[in-house]
């Protein structure tokens, strides 16, 4: 039985039923969230063991991350709106199911262009969380939606960080291969877990072929001003952040450090600070607004890539600069998010599918150029490129905000 029960109060001025979350299922749909998420992120630092398993340079291992990526928005686009028009319960137990077979085969990978494949596999079922999250929104009234979505963010945070560290960890002791198969086994675990706790979302769902629902993107682009402006904001921002997620482990195991795979993924540690964030930048979204905790985010990442300039000098400046990344990062994904699903609740998968492919795209650009930058010029090339990504995320934001309001035919959200 789903631990989601119909709520007696309307939400708004459709006068529609929806369903009150209680804390605790919100918990466990966080942590599937997390789960989810976490297999993108199993391999960063892992990319030196594999480097010396297939005897690969860091400018090729670049692409296991850029390719999981792409993957990730591959999947966003192509099965993310699906949310709209199948039961999301389905789509999620079988993206999970398929994602264990991709963990399974990177695990047996017999060389590089097998690792490759189903890398992309990964990203293109790691999509989970996804189709949770904008599922899950609609059934919240719009007064608490940014905090709803912020709980659920901590649990992507939460597997962002500990798929870091608990893979640095394992890798570093057990090597490379073990750490995709107990990521099988955990997914699987996932699955018996849904099975208990996903609710049961409304089944209006629009008749709609899958051609003609995905030829709707691009109206969804050319109407909504909105969804343009957060789409490309988020593409530079998060192409900054995986500009140092997707270098830092090759830079640490250079001198000065010297340091191995185990090291670098204690550093995915400083992402708890984003972790526990996550609900209060919801919460500050709704009452301040989503663009004004946007830009604050990405303000905060510019901060961070001018102490990456100087982690050659000052470990210290380095652990402040993963710490500024990841929070800014998150208020930026958090405050955007929110903004977007105030939009169109009849598109919101959609929506999401759109402003979260070219998310994830910006991230895997950002991993190659990341790590092209490091390999040519350290530290200062690092931060460099990264800075000036969120820049010009700044830059998009400031001047959306300064284009005079016009007759929508859509509400926007707040912000």
């Amino acid at each position: 039985m789903s631990p989601f029960s119909p709520s007696p109060h309307p939400d708004g001025p459709d006068g529609k039923e929806r369903a009150a979350p209680p804390p605790l299922a919100v918990g466990w749909l966080s942590l599937a969230c997390g789960g989810a998420v976490a297999t993108l992120y199993y391999n960063q630092p892992l990319l030196p063991l594999i480097g010396q398993s297939f005897g690969r340079g860091g400018a090729d291992l670049g692409w296991i991350a850029m390719t999981t990526q792409i993957g990730y928005a591959a999947g966003l686009v192509l099965f993310g709106p699906l949310g709209d028009t199948l039961a999301p319960a389905l789509l999620i137990r079988r993206l999970l199911a398929v994602n264990v077979a991709g963990l399974l085969l990177a695990a047996a990978a017999p060389g590089f262009a097998v690792l490759l494949a189903a890398s992309a596999l990964l990203g293109l079922t790691a999509i989970t969380a996804q189709v949770i999250i904008p599922a899950v929104s609609g059934l919240v009234d719009p007064a608490r939606r940014g905090a709803t979505v912020g709980r659920l963010v901590s649990g992507l945070v939460a597997g962002q960080v500990l798929a870091r560290t608990v893979s640095g960890l394992i890798g570093g002791h057990g090597g490379w291969r073990t750490m995709f198969v107990v990521a099988a086994l955990f997914d699987l675990a996932l699955l018996v877990l849904l099975h208990h706790v996903l609710p049961a979302f409304p089944t209006k769902r629009a008749r709609v072929s899958y051609g003609a629902l995905i030829r709707s993107l691009g109206g969804l682009i050319r109407r909504e001003p909105l969804l343009r402006e957060v789409s490309a904001a988020g593409f530079l921002l998060f192409a900054s952040v995986s500009a140092l997620w997707g270098s830092l482990a090759f830079l640490l195991a250079r001198p000065p450090f010297g340091w191995g795979a185990d090291i670098a993924g204690l550093f995915g540690l400083v992402g708890l600070l984003g972790m526990l964030s996550a609900p209060v930048i919801g919460a500050m979204v709704d009452r301040r607004g989503g663009r004004f905790v946007a830009t604050a985010g990405a303000l905060l990442v510019i901060a961070a890539f001018a102490l990456v300039a100087l982690a050659p000098r000052s470990t210290a400046a380095l652990v402040a600069a993963v710490a500024l990344l990841d929070l800014g990062g998150r208020a930026g994904l958090v405050a955007n998010q929110s903004r977007l699903y105030a939009l169109r609740g009849e598109a919101r998968s959609r929506l999401n599918a759109v402003f979260l492919g070219f998310y994830f795209a910006g991230g895997a650009i950002g991993s190659a150029l990341g790590t092209g930058a490091a390999a040519r010029a350290g530290w200062t090339g690092l931060a460099l490129v990264g800075a000036l990504s969120a820049v010009a995320s700044l830059a998009v934001m400031t001047g959306a905000a300064m284009i005079p309001p016009r007759a929508a035919r859509h509400r926007q959200g707040p912000g």
